[in-house]
Formats: structure tokens, C-alpha cells, sequence
């Protein structure tokens, strides 16, 4: 579909696209924003399908394109929910799926002919992979030139790294991420979430967006290069300016931060609170209200620049106060003092949030059953899925249906 044509999609494409409205649930202003955008799919596990899943929430018609082993998503686990892995369920709500395979020449005429009738291709090969596939970007691009044509990978395409593998784990251990998480004197820490993966979605997302923008507007959007390496270290922005200016390696400061302090998890009775009243009349509010006025006219602690020097210290210090109490009757105390505080929350205490509905969707999966996840509240309430997360081939028998839904995109001559 030519920018020019965009407008005017076939009804069937657009119907398709619609996302209901759950009964009594505000509509989320973005449940239609890509309406009559196809997106054909060639990512696996985790970068790929969020930022897939992002542009389905929002409307696009996502069509998923697995090789007959299936995403390697589908093998991860624990945990599996009927058989089918929570990485996959969590990451490929809203699409068809179809099995292809692109190392037949069958498989290629059908990949091929799927594009014909995209706005957007999204892949997740190493550089070079979608080359001899058939279905690169200066191939399609060639063909099809108006395609928004997006890949994803570890390194980027250019660069010597380019070439090599690389994983959610990995990635957090080269960007250094892991050197900064984690407590001083202990190894360092993974991220348990795929922070990698989930950033790196994001990224692809923001900018598949900008390149539809950028059609609209008569451009014609150039390869769109995102990988994991550049997007982990965006992640860590503020951390990399502070090495760059004064060349000292950041320690590891457990739930602490590095700039402020009190601003960190401390132990109660029952669990741990998070407190955050580095501010100097939050400090002086912290100190009256915990019974420490002392803390405040120590000279360790005068000022926010004290306290960083004195940080074991003060923390020994507020450990013993808060470790009298429970967490619950310390929130109740700090609060209504304006102290900024959350309970170390673990999931199950998640799952009882009054702030939670609105957030989290249900949806109903042929194997999986009934499961919860996060949905895309991004905007407004959550929405609800048009479709579940496909099965490995589920919508093989509706190539050609799925095929003629809209036209073919107008190709270059190749003579």
C-alpha cells in the first residue's frame, strides 16, 4: 500500500484491526492509531515480538511468520502454561501466525508475496541472514520502495561486533549494566526482566512509528537499524555521563542510588521499605517523623553531599529504626508526612494493588486457558486482545484469504 493509497484501506483489512472495547472500560485513545498498517514479522523470543505486539495493541494487522521448528521463543521456560511458554504468551498477543520457510523456494514466493501487501517488515536475523533469504532490505526495498523496513539485532548492523551473537543476558554483561546492579563487595546482577530485550521493543517501536510519520508525510523511510548494544546503553544515560565526564567506575550500590541519599530499600519488621527523602526538607521531615532529630543535626548527615560520604553509616542508622516496625505501620507514619515510600512489594503483593485494574487484561488461550498479563495501557486502561497469541501454524490455511485482503503494494520493474 502506497502512501498515497493509505487512507483508503479495504474494510476487511480495517475491520480486522479494530480492537473491542471491554463493557465499562474507558476506550484507550490508541487502540486505533495504526488501523490499515500490515506488518509482516520475522522476529523470534523477545525484542522482535514486543515491539510487534506494541504496534498489534495499537491496531496494526501483525502477520507472525515462524519457521516450522517455531519461534525459539516457544521453548523457554519455566514456567509453561499448558504447554505453551510464558515468553512466548506474553509477547504475541494480536497477530496471525503463519509457518513458513524461507530456505525453500516455496517458502520465499510466500514471504515475497506477503511483503506485496505490507507497510512494514520487521526482522530479527543476524546481519546478513535476510540477505540470502531473499527478503533483505536493498532487495525489498528495491521492489517495494515506499516499505518501512526495520531490523533488529544484538549489535547493528555495521561495525565489527555486527556479525556476532548476542542475547538479553549477554548484552546486559557488555553495555555494563551488570557491573552497575548489585550490591558492593558481591558479583555483579542480571536484571531478572529481559531489560535488553524489552528496551531494545521499545526503541524498534518509537521507531517504526517515526518511519510511518515520515511516509506520511512524503518521505521515503531509509533501513531502520536497532539493536540491543546501542539501545542498553541509551538505557543507561545517566551512569555513562558521569564515567565520561570523571572517568571513576561507578560502585555497586544495591537498592541505592548513586546521586542521592536516603533513597534506597531499608528492613522493617516485616519486609523492607523504599524511602525516598533526599530533599532537604524531606530529610527534615524523615528525621522528626521516625523519632530521630538527632540524624538531622549530625554533621555526617548535614547535607545531601554528607550523607553520599556517609552512606553505610546513615543506612546502619536507619535500619535500626525501621526494623522496629512493620512495613505497613511505617507507610501509615511516612505518608501523611509527605515522605516519598513503597513497600518492597513482591508479586503477590503486586496482584493485590488497588492500583492494578485498569492495567492488567485477561485473555483466553485454546491451550493456555484463561491467563493475565499486562496490557497496553500506554495512554489510558488497558485493551482488550483481539486475538490470542497464535499457535505454532494456526492461520496456515488462510495464506491466500490473508493475501487477498488488501492489494498487492505497486513494485519497482526489476528489468
Amino acid at each position: 500500500m502506497s502512501p498515497s493509497n493509505s487512507s483508503t484501506v479495504p474494510q476487511q483489512r480495517q475491520s480486522a484491526s479494530t480492537a473491542p472495547a471491554s463493557p465499562g472500560t474507558p476506550a484507550n485513545p490508541l487502540v486505533a492509531a495504526l488501523n490499515g498498517i500490515r506488518v509482516v514479522d520475522f522476529t523470534q523470543i523477545a525484542a522482535g515480538p514486543l515491539c510487534t505486539m506494541l504496534l498489534a495493541d495499537m491496531g496494526a494487522d501483525v502477520i507472525k511468520i515462524e519457521p516450522p521448528s517455531g519461534d525459539i521463543g516457544r521453548t523457554l521456560g519455566p514456567p509453561f502454561i499448558g504447554g505453551e511458554s510464558a515468553v512466548f504468551l506474553a509477547l504475541n498477543r494480536n497477530k496471525r501466525g503463519l509457518v513458513i520457510d524461507l530456505k525453500t523456494e516455496q517458502g520465499r514466493r510466500q514471504a515475497e508475496a506477503l511483503i506485496a501487501t505490507a507497510d512494514v517488515v520487521i526482522e530479527s536475523f543476524r546481519p546478513g541472514v535476510a540477505d540470502r533469504l531473499g527478503i533483505g532490505y536493498r532487495t525489498m526495498k528495491a521492489r517495494f520502495p515506499d516499505l518501512i523496513y526495520c531490523s533488529i539485532s544484538a549489535y547493528g548492523q555495521e561495525g565489527p561486533w555486527s556479525k556476532k551473537p548476542g542475547v538479553d543476558g549477554v548484552l546486559q554483561a557488555v553495555t555494563g549494566l551488570m557491573s552497575i546492579t548489585g550490591s558492593d563487595n558481591e558479583p555483579p546482577s542480571k536484571v531478572q526482566a529481559p531489560l535488553a530485550d524489552m528496551v531494545t521493543g521499545y526503541h524498534a517501536a518509537i521507531a517504526v512509528l517515526a518511519a510511518i510519520s515520515q511516509r506520511r508525510a512524503g518521505a521515503v523511510p531509509g533501513h531502520l537499524d536497532v539493536n540491543l548494544y546501542a539501545s542498553t546503553l541509551m538505557l543507561q544515560q545517566v551512569p555513562l555521563l558521569g564515567y565520561f565526564t570523571t572517568k571513576e567506575l561507578p560502585k555497586r550500590c544495591g537498592s541505592g542510588a548513586p546521586y542521592a541519599t536516603p533513597n534506597e530499600a531499608y528492613t522493617t519488621a516485616d519486609g523492607h521499605i523504599l524511602i525516598a527523602a533526599y530533599q532537604a526538607e524531606r530529610w527534615t521531615s524523615l528525621c522528626a517523623t521516625i523519632g530521630r532529630p538527632d540524624l538531622q543535626a549530625d554533621v555526617r548527615f548535614a547535607t545531601l553531599p554528607d550523607r553520599m560520604r556517609n552512606r553505610a553509616a546513615l543506612t546502619g542508622e536507619l535500619n535500626d529504626v525501621f526494623v522496629r516496625r512493620g512495613t505497613g505501620e511505617w507507610m501509615s507514619l511516612l505518608e501523611p508526612a509527605g515522605i516519598i515510600c513503597a513497600p518492597v512489594a513482591t508479586y503477590d503483593e503486586v496482584a493485590g494493588s488497588p492500583q492494578l485494574p485498569g492495567i492488567m487484561m485477561t485473555m483466553r488461550h485454546a491451550a493456555a486457558g484463561e491467563i493475565v498479563l499486562p496490557g497496553f495501557a500506554i495512554g489510558g486502561a488497558a485493551t482488550s486482545a483481539r486475538l490470542p497469541p497464535p499457535r505454532l501454524g494456526e492461520h496456515d490455511g488462510r495464506l491466500a484469504e490473508i493475501l487477498a485482503e488488501v492489494p498487492d503494494r505497486p513494485a519497482q520493474p526489476t528489468g
